[in-house]
């Protein structure tokens, strides 16, 4: 019974119910995202978390040999519920986090959740506080299981919850520990019902794995070089972005403006309606496009419609008209990726992603820059 008490606590901020709570907190809580939208994909992950995560992985084998199918999304959906990726602080180059994050202390308070005392292990050395236990860093490990989980990742010789390389490291040994296949879906849940005794907790976790699974499956670019790639990179890395009319371009999200046919105003989401997508990816292959889906019609040589979407080539803008073979009427443009999809920022209340092209009503064509 001791045992599960104190697995029970592991690497949460507190025991169960505050693990949930901290999380719907933090999604609900009124902040300036950046016009980030909730939505499982690199683009909601500080570009420093992400790299700390990629890194783990790779650096996991190392301490425990017998670990197998750890990737990054999974990683990610534990600091997502635990941390929301470190929201809120900076990261440096180094990876530590400031200011540093802390859970409630485990005092039996109540608060958060709070109902379990956990006597203090680590003398304030971790979470700040000799007057008992609390959860600390991006992945909320127990200052007792960071004794034992804690590795050293970015080679300065102290292994440190508050840092985002360490404690993702950290994070995947606990994870892999009894070396693990997680490629299994049993074992993963396994795995993440070791790091907190909640049904509700394993349930959000294995939500945004499998949401940062399906945004990690890049389309097959091996053929795909010099300046397209730059574009379809660039549209890509922006997936999750909320869509905003009138918003984005050539230097990245920006605020947009009222209002769309429909009524929908842009003035307090920072993020990209379609055109201002392209122009920002294109942007970045060193190309400047006129603001809107129509004008952008008018660059490079026209694919027409009657060729059907086969004619399409990775990098290609896509069309869609009220009208097709009418450009006045073109609506909104999305970038292609090959295999009948593309880059798309579809309508207000949605995020960048990839679609099918067959989403979006009335195909006018193409049109080929690259």
């Amino acid at each position: 019974m001791v045992a599960l008490l104190v697995f029970a606590g592991v690497c949460c901020a507190a025991p169960v119910g505050n693990a949930i709570s901290a999380y719907v907190a933090l999604k609900t809580g009124a902040q300036d995202t950046g016009g980030i939208a909730e939505g499982g994909s690199a683009a909601d992950i500080p570009p420093r978390m992400l790299t700390a995560y990629k890194r783990a992985v790779q650096q996991v084998g190392t301490y425990v040999a017998g670990c197998r199918g750890m990737r990054w999304p999974v990683l990610a959906g534990i600091a997502k519920v635990e941390s929301n990726h470190a929201s809120g602080r900076s990261i440096a180059g180094n990876g530590d986090i400031r200011p540093k994050i802390y859970g409630v202390l485990l005092n039996g308070s109540g608060t958060g959740g709070n109902t379990t005392i956990f006597p203090d292990t680590d003398g304030g050395k971790w979470d700040g506080t000799a007057s008992g236990e609390r959860a600390v860093g991006p992945f909320q490990f127990m200052p007792s299981t960071w004794e034992s989980a804690g590795r050293d990742a970015n080679g300065d010789k102290v292994a440190d919850p508050h840092n985002a390389d360490d404690a993702a490291l950290g994070a995947a040994v606990y994870l892999c520990k009894g070396g693990r296949d997680l490629g299994q879906r049993a074992q993963l849940k396994a795995a993440i019902w070791q790091y907190n005794h909640s049904s509700a907790y394993v349930a959000n976790v294995l939500g945004w794995i499998d949401q940062y699974t399906a945004a990690a499956k890049d389309p097959d670019l091996k053929n795909v070089s010099g300046k397209v790639r730059a574009v379809i990179e660039a549209a890509l890395s922006q997936r999750g972005v909320a869509y905003s009319w009138g918003g984005g371009n050539a230097s990245g999200p920006s605020y947009g403006v009222c209002c769309s046919p429909s009524g929908s105003s842009g003035a307090g989401i920072k993020g990209f309606d379609c055109s201002g997508l392209t122009a920002y990816a294109f942007a970045e292959a060193g190309i400047r496009l006129p603001r809107t889906a129509a004008a952008q019609s008018q660059v490079g040589r026209r694919i027409p419609a009657g060729l059907g979407a086969s004619a399409l080539k990775p990098g290609d803008l896509v069309f869609f008209a009220d009208a097709p073979g009418r450009d006045s009427t073109i609506y909104h443009v999305g970038i292609y990726l090959g295999g009948g999809q593309m880059v798309n920022a579809p309508r207000p209340d949605n995020v960048v992603r990839v679609d099918a092209v067959t989403t979006m009503s009335g195909y006018a064509g193409g049109a080929r820059l690259l």
